[in-house]
């Protein structure tokens, strides 16, 4: 993954997120130590079938003896 200083942020932030917002991933520097993550925000609608949205019937627990795996599993 490249690295970007936080010196070669401020000179050219504007290229750096248009890097971003095409895709690449960076590390931003600080006097050469890694300080945080730039990177795409990836917009995704979730689908209507996303377990997510069933979290609900997990959490009954007098219908399911589940297991925090087999939750895991599921979602």
């Amino acid at each position: 993954m490249k690295t970007v200083s936080l010196l070669e942020f401020r000179k050219n932030a504007r290229q750096i997120l248009n890097n971003a917002r095409r895709g690449q991933r960076m590390i931003m520097t600080y006097r050469g130590k890694p300080i945080c993550r730039i990177e795409p925000i990836i917009a995704a609608t979730p689908r209507n079938d996303d377990p997510f949205y069933r979290l609900y019937q997990l959490a009954d627990t007098q219908a399911h003896d589940m297991t925090n795996e087999e939750m895991d599993t599921i979602i």
